[in-house]
């Protein structure tokens, strides 16, 4: 499967297209499929969503389908299932640090972005954790029920402080230095500003 998310990375243009398409069908249809009821559907759905997501990103099926930020990558085949870039163990040549023998998902990711063409990065705009409710569910179903991604560059801006992946000890941030994405909260933002003053304070007595 290790090939097909290479390949689905590096088609993530049009893939990204056509599941914006599907989308948008599938909005239209969305007064007759709640007259059905989404609960009903949910099995055929997952189904289907199996037979195409499943084979062309290796799909893990969690409901809460981001691949359209993340470049056509799912970000849920990372051992260790992070949502919002990489973890500090990605290797020099871009392999996972759990599984050397596999690719980072968010390498991957990085690829898929600058291939998906348009202003700014996707994969920029922090994610929810997972809810684990909707694992095994259908993703565009999930969708429909919050009207589709509702999600913005001006998400960005919600946090006050980011941090680069620059460290010298990573190979992620040697192969990839304009890789950022935006992390802490304005809370622990707050938090570092008053142990500032706290530690200038002792000093000046």
């Amino acid at each position: 499967m290790h090939r097909m998310r290479a390949w689905s990375v590096r088609n993530a243009r049009w893939l990204k297209a056509l599941y914006s398409a599907v989308e948008i069908v599938l909005r239209a249809f969305n007064p007759l499929l709640r007259r059905i009821g989404h609960e009903r559907l949910d099995r055929p759905f997952v189904a289907v969503e199996k037979l195409t997501k499943g084979f062309l990103l290796d799909s893990k099926q969690c409901g809460q389908c981001i691949v359209g930020f993340t470049g056509m990558s799912c970000p849920m085949n990372c051992p260790k299932k992070i949502r919002n870039g990489p973890c500090g163990g990605v290797r020099g040549n871009g392999a996972c640090e759990v599984d050397p023998d596999m690719p980072c998902v968010w390498v991957l990711a990085w690829e898929g972005n600058k291939r998906l063409g348009g202003d700014g990065y996707p994969i920029q705009i922090l994610q929810p954790p997972v809810n684990h409710q909707t694992i095994g569910k259908s993703a565009w179903l999930h969708e429909l029920r919050r009207g589709g991604y509702r999600a913005s560059p001006q998400g960005l801006a919600g946090n006050e402080s980011y941090w680069h992946l620059r460290s010298p000890q990573s190979g992620f941030a040697r192969m990839y230095p304009a890789f950022i994405f935006q992390t802490t909260s304005s809370g622990a933002l707050r938090a570092q500003q008053t142990r500032k003053k706290k530690a200038s304070t002792s000093a000046s007595t």
